[in-house]
C-alpha cells in the first residue's frame, strides 16, 4: 500500500486527487494536513511514502502589487514548499510531488501570434506566480538524493467541474452571452480527470523529474465557449473580425492575451509511458458542466 500525505486543504487539485485515489482503498491511503497554521509541523511524516504538495497561491498577478504581496508569494509558494520537503526528507519520505505551473514560460503570445513550448524553451518569468514557483523548484532540486525523489509538475490551465479561475470565467460567459469573438488560437489545458490519473501514475511508478501533463489536443478559446454553451442548452454565435478590437484592448489588460492568445505545449512534452489522457475536450467539458456530485 502507498501512503500519501497531501499538504494543503481546500485545494481543488488536492481534493480531486484524494477522491480519485479513494477508488482503490486497498492500494492507497491518503491523509491531508492544513498548512495555514504552524501546527502542520507536528505531523509525523515518517509513515508516508509520498508527499503531494498543493499548498500555494495559484493565480498570477499581472498588475503592480505591494511589497507585502510579493513577500507572501515567495513565503507561501517557495519557502513553505522547501520547508515541507526538508521535513519530508528528514523523516524518511521517499517522494515529493510539487504542483508547479506553465507560468514559468511566461505569458501567452499576443493575439494572432503562436507560442509553442518545447523541451528547449527557455524560462521567461513575467509574474510572481511563475517566479515564486520556479524558485520553489530550484530549492526542491537542491534536496534531491538517491532516497528522496522530487517530481515537478508544470501544468497548464487546469479545468473541471468546480474549478476556479479562467475556465470558470469562460463557463459563466458561455451561459450568458449570445455572441462571442471568433478568434483562432492554440492553448494547452489539462482536464482534472487526466491530472489525477497522472498524479496516481507518478506515485505508483515512484517517478522523479520534471513533467508536463496536458491534454492531447490544443484548444481554441472560442470553440471551448461554444462547447460549454451547447452543454448548457444555449446557442452562442461566434463573431469573426474581432481581432483588431481585442488587440487594442490587450494594451490595457494582460487578461485579454491570457484568454485569446496562444500558449501551447509541444505534444511530445505531454507524452508519458502510460496513458493518463482518459478524457478528450468534449468529455472534459461535458463532465465539467454536469450538475451534482463531482
Amino acid at each position: 500500500m502507498k501512503r500519501v500525505l497531501i499538504t494543503g486543504v481546500d485545494s481543488y487539485v488536492g481534493d480531486s486527487v484524494e477522491q480519485y485515489l479513494a477508488r482503490w482503498p486497498e492500494r492507497y491511503q491518503v491523509d491531508k494536513v492544513d498548512m495555514r497554521t504552524p501546527d502542520w509541523k507536528n505531523t509525523n511524516f515518517s509513515k508516508y511514502d509520498c508527499v503531494f504538495h498543493v499548498a500555494g497561491l495559484a493565480h498570477a498577478d499581472y498588475k503592480k502589487v505591494s511589497e507585502e504581496r510579493k513577500a507572501l508569494y515567495y513565503k507561501v509558494n517557495a519557502d513553505l514548499a522547501a520547508e515541507t520537503a526538508r521535513k519530508a526528507k528528514a523523516e524518511g519520505v521517499k517522494q515529493f510531488i510539487f504542483m508547479s505551473t506553465a507560468n514559468v514560460y511566461g505569458a501567452s503570445a499576443p493575439i494572432g501570434k503562436r507560442k509553442v513550448i518545447t523541451k528547449d524553451s527557455v524560462i521567461d518569468i513575467v509574474n510572481l506566480n511563475g517566479d515564486s514557483k520556479l524558485w520553489a523548484e530550484q530549492l526542491l532540486h537542491e534536496l534531491e538524493s538517491v532516497g528522496f525523489k522530487v517530481v515537478i509538475l508544470r501544468a497548464p490551465m487546469i479545468y473541471g467541474r468546480g474549478c476556479k479561475g479562467n475556465y470558470a470565467t469562460l463557463s459563466k460567459l458561455a451561459k450568458k452571452l449570445p455572441v462571442f469573438p471568433d478568434i483562432k488560437n492554440e492553448r494547452s489545458m489539462l482536464y482534472i480527470g487526466n491530472l489525477v490519473e497522472f498524479v496516481r501514475l507518478m506515485i505508483e511508478n515512484e517517478e522523479q523529474g520534471t513533467f508536463f501533463p496536458c491534454d492531447k489536443e490544443w484548444y481554441c478559446t472560442s470553440e471551448i465557449v461554444k462547447l460549454i454553451a451547447a452543454e448548457n442548452g444555449k446557442k452562442i454565435i461566434l463573431v469573426p473580425g474581432c481581432g483588431w478590437l481585442l488587440k487594442f484592448l490587450s494594451h490595457f489588460s494582460g487578461q485579454v492575451n491570457k484568454a485569446f492568445g496562444s500558449f501551447a505545449y509541444d505534444p511530445a512534452l505531454g507524452v508519458y509511458k502510460q496513458n493518463y489522457r482518459k478524457y478528450a475536450l468534449t468529455g472534459g467539458v461535458r463532465l465539467s458542466e454536469r450538475k451534482g456530485k463531482r
